[in-house]
């Protein structure tokens, strides 16, 4: 799908891509440019076709690269990833993140040619799914939970803007991630030495980072799903770091997510939590040691893709028509442990330029802070993607260590009572757990 970016390097606001949408309704003809002369595209150079058109074709490898470099401290990384007792392993899902990882990695960081995973970019992925999740990284996830296996590991997607962090035999998920990042930014990276301006997530998200941003004293917005709703708060000053629980994770060096960002990001705190002599800080460490300051958010997304339309439109329809009686809710609760405060339609106005965007997702929210959320996406002529994601809290010093399927098992139950998915679709499992 093409997308348009605006000055600001991030995608384009509703309200251009709404006014360009509207222009092409009055297109009448367009013209064709014959005899151009061939431009090469795998060498740099400038290129003038003549009558002012002018092509640049330039290195954006390199160019990502030097950025970066401003961001993290190589050095210590190398120093860690030199450590006998540390390994990593990347996996570039045989997208063009792979050209990236060897550079970085190998080139300049010093890691054996053996910790890139599929980091040759092939026109049809290698016949994978360059998707970042458990489901679809199944060879890097089968190394990292493979005993005696790497310390550290890592996943892009095809266009290498979303990630995946693992640690030995340990999961990751996007919205910790993001939350960890920021809980440890200031002391850890030095980007963000003079402090972090504020955070955003999107609605989705798990609401961990809410509880960085409220122990820190920093700025938290929760937006609608969209990468360009972060960019209008940094070009604002008001968001340093930012995510979405869809494996997407950035700041504001540029205004998109960044999947090469987010590893260094991890392998520069790792690196700092090693920076003294002893035993390895592992990532299951310093993400046990967060949950211990900041509580647990546990948290799944259960998705149904390629549902007929129609019966999508009836899940909805039939979700809504119960937001406003609590009491019938509630009465689908009993016996589940919850109880229901408030549902609503999440609508968001941008606090930059009041941009208002309507219908972003369904919220059903228990008194206990715990939420399940229903979104809609993909609809059109292969169907739809119903979306579902559960959520609960659990505070410091409570239960941290349950296994996210059974600390939310009756939540889950709850969500699919509520929304009677299974007999409105017909699909009795979802087709990805995340």
């Amino acid at each position: 799908m093409p997308q348009y970016n605006c000055e600001n390097g991030g995608p384009a606001p509703e309200s251009l891509t709404g006014a360009i949408f509207e222009r092409t309704k009055a297109i009448a003809e367009y013209r064709v440019a014959e005899g151009l002369a061939e431009v090469d595209l795998g060498a740099p150079g400038v290129h003038d076709l003549g009558g002012g058109f002018v092509v640049e074709v330039f290195d954006g490898t390199e160019a990502h690269i030097a950025l970066l470099r401003e961001i993290f401290d190589f050095t210590a990384i190398k120093a860690l990833l030199a450590r006998p007792d540390f390994r990593m392993v990347y996996d570039g899902m045989h997208g063009v993140a792979g050209n990236t990882a060897r550079r970085v990695f190998v080139d300049l960081l010093g890691a054996p040619e053996e910790a890139l995973l599929n980091c040759v970019p092939k026109p049809d992925f290698g016949g994978g799914h360059p998707d970042p999740n458990l489901t679809y990284a199944k060879e890097l996830v089968a190394v990292m939970f493979a005993e005696g296996g790497p310390q550290f590991g890592a996943a892009a997607d095809g266009d290498a803007d979303r990630n995946m962090i693992l640690g030995g035999r340990f999961f990751v998920t996007p919205s910790d991630s993001v939350a960890v990042i920021a809980a440890n930014a200031e002391a850890c990276i030095p980007y963000f030495k003079g402090g972090l301006k504020g955070v955003a997530r999107s609605m989705p998200t798990s609401r961990a980072l809410d509880r960085v941003a409220e122990q820190l004293g920093m700025e938290l917005n929760e937006v609608p799903t969209g990468w360009k709703f972060f960019g209008s708060l940094m070009d604002a000053g008001r968001c340093s770091i930012c995510g979405e629980e869809s494996f997407g994770t950035g700041s504001d060096h540029i205004r998109e997510k960044d999947g090469a960002w987010a590893v260094l990001a991890w392998l520069q705190i790792i690196a700092a939590k090693n920076a003294a002599a002893g035993d390895l800080v592992t990532v299951e460490k310093i993400v046990t040691d967060h949950w211990a300051r900041f509580g647990r958010n546990y948290y799944t997304r259960y998705d149904y893709e390629n549902v007929e339309t129609e019966a999508a439109a009836r899940v909805f329809a039939h979700l809504k028509a119960q937001m406003s009686d609590l009491t019938a809710l509630n009465a689908k609760a009993e016996g589940s442990g919850y109880a229901v405060e408030a549902a609503d339609v999440f609508n968001y106005t941008d606090p930059v330029n009041g941009a208002v965007s309507t219908n972003q997702g369904l919220r059903f929210l228990m008194r206990d802070g715990s939420r399940f959320v229903f979104r809609l996406s993909g609809t059109g002529s292969s169907g739809a993607t119903i979306r579902m994601y559960v959520e609960k809290y659990a505070a410091p010093g409570g239960e941290l260590g349950l296994e996210t399927a059974t600390a939310l098992k009756e939540l889950v139950a709850l969500a699919l009572k509520v929304s009677d998915l299974a007999a409105l679709t017909g699909r009795a499992e979802p087709t990805v757990i995340t």
